[in-house]
């Protein structure tokens, strides 16, 4: 490696590393407990539902035909919007809206909530609980909510919204570039010393050095993968834009300026998710939307399918149903870079090793935190020394380009 070369790669990786530290700090710190957010909710929120009725084993599901019917003789007059089976418990979830209008409205005024769901035992078809409809008053925000609602929000958009979203995706993308140029100048600074070492005989800021290289070493593969699927996931939104405007739209053509029919006169919802589970052999249907949804069709049963075992249960593949007639339109896989946007979510948050991973992946994120902090402090002990003042107090010999010498007595 020329000293040219050398120079290049410890400008990157400075600059690269500071332009992002601030940023991948707020997402180190507010992932943490995102990672333990469902044990953070059971622990301070609980769970308010009343007890499931104890049944024999093997007691058979009541249709969901029979479910939508109550739900609909509650709120005589509303729509409905999605059925949803529970993933873990015997429930089904039935959301609900005064019209497909006023959930558009709310749209255009974020503040404003019209919908309101109702929770069905899945085997009695009796109702476990509900929200406040539209018209109730709103129970206050607990602290645990707030807290969470904030980390969530720093850690996905820095409550900016998709704009939000494209800048941390971008700083992931550099993260990326600073961990790689990092590894460059670790592989050539560690030429002549033990990997791993960490002098403690030197100067204080030799240590941190050591410090930082170590860390940033032993998490290397993991920053790099946990920071490149976080930029895949910050692009989630331009990408499912673009499958809506390309296969969906040209799928959704033939029937875009069909009327939404009334919801009295549809077919039967048991057997829209008996079809698609027919149509998507080895899938589980995980929900269905009505007519007339957004980014729906205005005549189709919209059911979302996915893989039932651990390595395809992010791969969703959506199936239309005519509701009209109850008849298959087809199944439409997703293109491949939305799958591996699904794919790479649970690599991102480490939620396919249960608590064990999880575990990992705090610990992990806390060495990065270390190495980010160890990374500032040695920005700010040397931040007025030149390029090649600090690499030849570093222990780069610019002169000898084959290896490294020792480092400075005035390091």
């Amino acid at each position: 490696m020329t000293t040219r070369t050398l120079r290049r790669w410890f400008v990157v990786h400075k600059w690269t590393s500071l332009v992002c530290t601030l940023f991948l700090l707020i997402i180190c710190v507010t992932g943490l407990p995102l990672l333990f957010s469902e044990q953070i909710w059971d622990t301070f929120v609980g769970d308010d539902d009343p007890p499931y009725e104890v049944l024999p084993p093997g007691t058979p599901k009541a249709s969901l035909d029979v479910i939508v019917e109550k739900a609909r003789a509650l709120y005589p007059g509303q729509i409905i919007t999605n059925v949803s089976p529970d993933d873990d418990e015997p429930a089904v979830l039935i959301s609900m809206a005064p019209s497909w209008q006023a959930l558009k409205d709310d749209e255009s005024y974020p503040d404003r909530n019209s919908g309101h769901w109702i929770k069905f035992d899945a085997r009695t078809a009796k109702v476990l609980e509900q929200s406040h409809p539209a018209d109730a008053p709103k129970e206050p925000r607990t602290w645990t909510g707030i807290i969470m609602g904030t980390c969530n929000q720093l850690h996905t958009s820095l409550f900016a919204g998709l704009p939000g979203r494209l800048f941390l995706g971008l700083m992931g993308g550099v993260f990326v570039v600073s961990l790689i140029s990092g590894t460059v100048l670790y592989g050539r600074f560690m030429k002549r010393l033990p990997f791993g070492s960490v002098r403690r005989d030197r100067a204080s800021r030799l240590t941190w050095l050591d410090l930082h290289n170590l860390l940033g070493a032993a998490t290397l593969i993991w920053a790099t993968v946990v920071g490149f699927t976080g930029l895949v996931n910050e692009l989630q939104t331009p990408l499912f834009g673009l499958w809506r405007v390309t296969d969906v739209r040209q799928i959704l053509k033939p029937y875009a300026n069909l009327p939404v029919p009334s919801q009295d006169h549809l077919s039967s919802v048991q057997a829209a998710f008996d079809t698609a589970a027919k149509a998507t052999p080895g899938n589980e249907v995980t929900g269905l939307s009505f007519p007339g949804a957004s980014f729906g069709s205005p005549v189709h049963y919209v059911l979302w399918t996915r893989g039932a075992t651990p390595l395809r249960a992010r791969l969703f593949t959506p199936v239309l149903i005519d509701a009209r007639t109850g008849e298959l339109t087809g199944a439409y896989p997703m293109p491949w870079y939305l799958r591996f946007l699904e794919i790479s979510r649970p690599l991102h948050f480490g939620d396919y090793g249960g608590m064990p991973l999880r575990i990992l992946w705090a610990l992990l994120d806390i060495i990065v935190i270390g190495v980010l902090v160890s990374g500032l402090v040695l920005w700010a002990g040397k931040r007025k020394i030149t390029a090649d003042a600090r690499l030849r107090a570093l222990g780069y010999d610019l002169d000898d380009t084959d290896g490294v010498a020792a480092l400075a007595e005035h390091a």
